[in-house]
């Protein structure tokens, strides 16, 4: 099974995990194994949501029985007093304690808790908080997964704050039900079986929002700090639609990003967010099968391409190699004519996205070319396998391909060539009597 996810509200912990739940055949198992794993006090309801229309789940996460919500800064909540900088806030959020961050000081023991105003309160450091999960009651995979989304915000948070991944303070991702939407995620990907997944480019809002820290901007510099590399946009809906543990499951778990491939939707989940806006506030998920279930493929690739009329066949042919060897799909040269009527190449390098960035500078670095041109494209590839057929020449190795309803079979050309020469006959005599082979 695949997944595609639609992230064009964004993504929280909490909706991807609705729009998963809603996935699951046995959505009782799930919530009994939440109720089992060992997060104290954390509660999970899960509530029928509409938005905009369209029906779907809010999972809410109670700690100590309280809700822990973000908050937008709508235009002209701030009043600022001329003069000194300071400003306070008409918050739109009743009973929401206080909670200014709070500032390393010297010999303060880095693992302790802060934040205290409630159970639901509490805030963990990185250690504290991979401990914690290490002593639920998880598969290993599951574990091995939940460990590595933390690794992703962790970094991003050592990054923005300028410290140590081991002396960082954790806030909103610190607390208890930031772990409970992690490890719920983490818990119905491995239910689902699902083994790729490919998400949309992420939306990730705009305006500004209020944390621990204080007023920041859209998207907050955690998250902007995980998405880095991964396609987003912002658009016009005012307020944060991905938080950065959104962004760490997303950038975890996603293969790849972009258009949906071609697939075959066997059921979709609707994981919606808290807040209402002009447009449906949810995420959602496409459980699929390959289109081909014959196993052809499609997947989607990067095609890499400069025009050169500087270099000679032998440079060209070093820059194949190179390419080549890191992991490169393919590698092809064009003859084109350039302007002045100048004869040249046009080399192209397909990979997958995840290497673009790498191949483009290796193109970049090998060759004569000032720039590169890079494209996406969707590509539907038959799957492979190998064996070996006997024949009246010896056995001969073949490599079959199918997908899409085709089938083809073609012998190994050594195999072929050295049974020729063996025997004496030409190379095509031996290639029929393997295909005539396959045939029986």
């Amino acid at each position: 099974m695949r997944l595609y996810l639609d992230c064009g509200m964004g993504a929280s912990g909490d909706m991807l995990m609705a729009a998963l739940y809603e996935l699951l055949p046995d959505k009782e198992a799930f919530r009994e194994k939440m109720k089992r794993i060992g997060l104290g006090g954390v509660t999970l309801d899960y509530i029928g949501s509409e938005k905009c229309g369209i029906t779907g789940t809010h999972i809410t996460v109670m700690v100590g029985g309280v809700e822990e919500k973000s908050e937008d800064i709508p235009e002209k909540a701030a009043d600022v007093k001329q003069g000194d900088g300071s400003f306070t806030l008409r918050s739109r959020q009743k009973n929401r304690p206080s909670a200014p961050h709070n500032h390393e000081k010297p010999g303060e023991d880095q693992n302790q808790l802060h934040h205290h105003h409630s159970d639901k309160g509490k805030r963990y450091g990185y250690e504290q908080i991979l401990d914690l999960i290490c002593k639920l009651d998880l598969p290993d995979n599951v574990l091995g997964n939940a460990l590595g989304v933390y690794r992703i915000l962790g970094e991003a948070e050592a990054v923005v704050h300028g410290v140590p991944l081991d002396r960082i303070h954790l806030h909103e991702i610190g607390s208890l039900d930031a772990v409970a939407d992690i490890v719920g995620c983490c818990l119905l990907i491995n239910m689902l079986g699902v083994s790729d997944i490919t998400v949309s480019p992420v939306r990730v809002g705009s305006g500004s929002v209020r944390c621990e820290h204080g007023i920041l901007p859209v998207p907050a510099p955690a998250a902007a700090e995980i998405l880095r590399g991964i396609p987003i946009y912002g658009g016009r809906i005012k307020g944060e639609l991905c938080t950065p543990t959104g962004a760490a499951l997303l950038k975890h778990f996603a293969a790849r990003f972009g258009e949906m491939p071609s697939m075959t939707v066997v059921k979709i989940g609707y994981g919606m967010g808290a807040k209402d806006f002009e447009a449906a506030n949810c995420l959602r998920a496409f459980l699929c099968e390959d289109a081909a279930p014959d196993g052809g493929n499609s997947e989607t690739v990067c095609e890499i391409s400069c025009n050169l009329d500087d270099m000679t066949p032998e440079a060209i042919g070093a820059a194949f190699e190179i390419l080549l060897k890191n992991s490169a799909l393919d590698v092809y040269a064009t003859p084109v004519m350039m302007k002045k009527n100048r004869p040249a190449a046009m080399l192209s390098c397909l990979c997958t996205e995840d290497k673009r960035d790498k191949l483009a500078r290796l193109m970049l670095e090998h060759t004569s070319t000032l720039g590169v041109r890079i494209s996406t494209c969707r590509r539907d590839v038959l799957s492979r396998s190998a064996g070996i057929v006997r024949t009246e020449y010896g056995d001969i190795r073949i490599k079959t391909a199918h997908g899409f309803g085709i089938t083809k079979h073609k012998p190994e050309y050594d195999d072929v060539r050295a049974a020729a020469k063996q025997h004496g006959v030409p190379f095509n005599t031996v290639c029929n009597a393997t295909l005539r082979a396959i045939q029986e």
